[in-house]
């Protein structure tokens, strides 16, 4: 998996109230990216992470963690880094 590339979720330290960001995060367009960048804001908010967004009154909430992680991130509330990829070693070319 060369073409693989290392996706990162900022993970600062939660205030008492979360903050929302003032600019959304760049949209995703890759449906890969948004599931890795998704999965590690639900694994954040399994470790007892806030959530970002506050639930419209008389609209339903998604109650599983994997739900809301994905809403925050099509809401441009989870800002992310994509690395660059890692060049392969040079015994790994052969």
């Amino acid at each position: 998996m060369e073409d693989h590339q290392d996706v990162t979720v900022d993970q600062t330290e939660q205030p008492a109230v979360p903050e929302l960001p003032t600019e959304p995060a760049e949209p995703i367009h890759s449906r890969f990216l948004f599931v890795d960048v998704a999965a590690l804001r639900a694994k954040q908010l399994r470790r007892g992470a806030r959530l970002r967004f506050e639930a419209e009154p008389g609209v339903p909430t998604a109650f599983k963690l994997e739900r809301l992680a994905m809403e925050e991130v099509k809401r441009g509330l989870v800002h992310y880094t994509v690395r660059p990829p890692v060049p392969p070693r040079p015994e790994e070319q052969a």
